[in-house]
């Protein structure tokens, strides 16, 4: 509602009354009139009486309006104070209910917390029985478990022989019985780039952990291989502080009987057989005569480095040994016994027996092998069959300049 204007309409009633209030003669009694100016006095009596009345008629319906308007006033303040009496009383109801619900918000409250203090109690119950029952339960547990490993333990010690390894300085009794330590290092099959590998870095790490015992390479059976290879092994063995004796159970040929034969000390069996034969060289493809008369020289010098050495320990020339060779076999494929080897000085002890000090372990249980593989050079040696039937193994790249000499009369090793 608009209150101004009806104020100001009321303020200028008031004005307009307090006006003519004014202008209305006064209730003193007036000085008597001439007798000349009567009827002029008459007329403005006349005239101030009708506008006090036109006056006081103007006033009272100002009044009657302004009563109207304080009427309209105090119904609108009436009003106003009853909406005021209504919001206080709806604001009073809210906070009625807002505390209400606090009450019952602080009484769940304090409910829940009372169940989670019972809840909790309940819990740490639960979990000192829990405890109280994995301790025991661990102490079952720690019993049967020392009751398996004594088991285990009383097995795998039945799995190992009482003795241990055997070092001498001197391995060859008087009895011809050969004892070889752990410090050996076997050497079968084809000498490839990863047999030398494999053998030299034995053969040094044996000697960082003793220089005085000897290291044994044991050749069970190998048909030689690689001549830079079979070198390679040749230089460790010379440059080798610990004495490095070779060892021929079955067969030693090409590479492998030379390195048997120039090693510093060497034994065989009695029924061992040991092959020299001079270099030869699998031709591969098509080669003109310069490129063999090229394969040739180069294989001589090879034959020179290796074929003399052999020769000076048997007491004659390359050349008589080659004349030898053809000799025993049109092939030039020179083999002997260990017994006849040992008297033309390729072998230097031929043995009654072996004792492998360092086989400890029961074999039957074993299922690696005692000694580590020996891996060729990119893949290992896989045996396949060729369209006539017949078996071979490819064997692996060779180096540039290299020659593969070894024992290989049936083709059985083949070159890609």
């Amino acid at each position: 509602m608009k209150f101004r204007p009806l104020i100001l309409s009321i303020t200028l009633a008031s004005a307009f009354v307090a006006q003519a209030k004014d202008v209305a003669p006064e209730n003193k009694p007036a000085a008597a009139p001439s007798a000349a100016a009567a009827p002029e006095v008459d007329a403005a009596k006349a005239e101030q009486e009708k506008l006090a009345n036109e006056n006081k008629l103007e006033a009272e319906r100002l009044t009657k309006e302004t009563n109207a308007m304080r009427a309209e006033i105090t119904r609108l303040k009436m009003e106003r104070e009853l909406l005021t009496e209504k919001q206080a009383l709806e604001t009073a109801r809210r906070q009625a209910a807002l505390k209400d619900e606090l009450a019952k918000m602080e009484a769940e409250k304090e409910r829940i917390a009372q169940e989670g203090e019972l809840t909790k109690a309940r819990a740490e119950k639960l979990g000192n029985e829990l405890k109280v029952v994995q301790a025991e339960s661990a102490i079952e547990i720690n019993r049967l478990q020392n009751e398996i490993a004594s088991f285990e333990t009383s097995k795998k010690r039945s799995e190992y022989a009482d003795a241990k390894p055997v070092y001498l300085e001197k391995p060859l009794k008087d009895d011809g019985i050969l004892v070889i330590s752990d410090r050996r290092i076997p050497l079968n099959g084809p000498i490839t780039t990863a047999t030398a590998d494999f053998i030299t870095n034995r053969i040094h790490y044996w000697n960082n952990k003793d220089r005085k015992m000897p290291i044994f390479i044991v050749i069970d059976a190998s048909p030689g291989g690689s001549v830079m290879a079979g070198y390679r092994i040749l230089k460790a063995m010379e440059s080798s502080d610990a004495p490095v004796h070779v060892v021929v159970k079955s067969f030693a040929a090409s590479m492998a009987a030379g390195i048997t034969t120039l090693a510093t000390e060497s034994y065989a069996y009695p029924n061992a057989v040991i092959l020299h034969h001079q270099i030869s060289s699998m031709l591969m493809g098509q080669l003109n005569l310069t490129q063999q008369k090229e394969l040739h020289e180069e294989s001589q010098r090879w034959w020179a480095r290796l074929g003399n050495p052999i020769a000076q320990k048997m007491g004659i020339t390359a050349d008589e040994m080659i004349q030898r060779m053809y000799a025993k076999s049109t092939s030039g494929d020179w083999s002997e016994f260990g017994e006849e080897a040992q008297k033309l000085k390729w072998v230097n002890h031929i043995v009654r027996g072996i004792d492998e000090s360092s086989f400890i372990e029961d074999p039957d249980k074993v299922t690696a092998p005692t000694s580590a593989p020996m891996p060729t050079r990119t893949a290992s040696l896989t045996e396949e069959i060729d369209p006539s039937g017949k078996p071979y193994v490819w064997l692996p790249r060779l180096d540039p300049k290299d020659v593969y000499f070894l024992y290989n009369p049936d083709s059985y090793y083949r070159m890609r």
